[in-house]
């Protein structure tokens, strides 16, 4: 899912992309001002080196991208959308300077596929569910999963279509750049969902306080 640097996708949207994140950054860092505090700090820390690690495992898809575990629904539940969100620019950018995995002018389409779309857009499906679902831990449970395997395909979606409205070439057309990124990561999105539900379910029985919101999502 991490966009190279080079034709595959048009300047114009490169640059659409990178001011939305630019302006999802600042919002960001203006939310997360009010609401970190200490407790979340070393949860920061564990939270986005799973998520670097997690995100190093790619599976070759072809047409100039790759498949991988996303991890962003699992860090919103944890630590609440916008620092989510910063974890996850965070981790893209590392990865683009430090391991050239995703190029330098892909930045902004990058964090926006896989922070805005596979965070920020995937964690309001999540409270919109956790509105109709039962308030139990069963309940957040189904919504955490659904959510999770959904980020995945949103976000490989939205990189599909940047791919696909470019189009180098017939091989690029949205109708085969769609399913093959789409068909990938609805298979790579089951083990993303059965990772994050069995790591929050642990957490649950353990330190439910580091949850974001826990005690409005379900009653005990």
């Amino acid at each position: 899912m991490h966009i190279p640097d080079g034709p595959i996708i048009a300047p114009k949207i490169h640059i659409a992309t990178a001011v939305i994140t630019a302006i999802a950054c600042a919002i960001a860092v203006k939310m997360s001002s009010k609401s970190l505090d200490e407790k979340k700090v070393p949860l920061i820390g564990v939270t986005s080196s799973f998520v670097f690690a997690a995100q190093m495992l790619n599976f070759p898809i072809g047409l100039g991208t790759s498949g991988h575990f996303l991890g962003a629904v699992l860090t919103s539940v944890l630590l609440g959308p916008w620092n989510a969100f910063i974890v996850i620019a965070v981790v893209l950018t590392t990865q683009c300077f430090i391991l050239a995995d995703g190029g330098f002018t892909a930045l902004g389409s990058n964090i926006f596929n896989m922070g805005v779309i596979g965070g920020l857009a995937s964690y309001g499906i999540f409270r919109l569910l956790t509105l109709f679902f039962p308030k139990t831990k069963a309940g957040f449970l189904a919504a955490v999963g659904i959510v999770s395997w959904f980020s995945v395909v949103l976000a490989s979606a939205a990189c599909a279509a940047e791919i696909g409205v470019t189009r180098l070439s017939e091989l690029y057309d949205i109708k085969y750049v769609l399913p093959a990124m789409a068909g990938v990561h609805a298979i790579i999105g089951i083990g993303e969902a059965v990772i994050t539900v069995t790591v929050v379910s642990m957490i649950m029985a353990y330190r439910k306080d580091v949850i974001y919101n826990y005690e409005l999502r379900i009653k005990n």
